[in-house]
């Protein structure tokens, strides 16, 4: 039986362009995590990085656009200091949302962050809003 491979057009921040990414199961990037064995990702064929998928999605849609390990490592950063923000009940997040948008002059969603650069004005605008909390 011939398996017909799935792919879809993702940016990549590896190879800093849309690639047709390859979807594939979670044993494939998390062969140590049997709880993501069932989970789908989206993995870019040069570079070798990937994006997760919704949970539940039966379209398999990604969680933004494939990180490098130094971008996803941000991201993670990033999510430590902006959850507790809005989780706090002190600012709602929709609003806290807005506020980056308009510090950082594009629409925020922290998983179309590409780039190092992006990732640290996100940082950055986080703290200044921090502060005037």
């Amino acid at each position: 039986m011939n398996i017909k491979s799935i792919n879809r057009q993702i940016y990549c921040c590896g190879c800093s362009e849309k690639v047709e990414a390859v979807l594939i199961k979670g044993d494939a990037v998390y062969p140590h995590r049997k709880d993501l064995y069932g989970l789908s990702f989206w993995k870019c064929p040069a570079c070798l990085n990937f994006v997760g998928c919704h949970k539940h999605d039966k379209n398999n849609q990604q969680l933004g656009c494939i990180p490098t390990p130094e971008i996803k490592k941000l991201r993670q950063q990033i999510h430590k200091k902006l959850d507790p923000l809005w989780q706090s009940g002190n600012i709602k997040r929709s609003y806290l949302y807005k506020r980056l948008t308009d510090s950082l002059g594009f629409k925020y969603h922290t998983a179309s962050l590409r780039s190092i650069d992006e990732c640290k004005r996100t940082l950055i605008a986080l703290y200044n809003i921090k502060k005037e909390l």
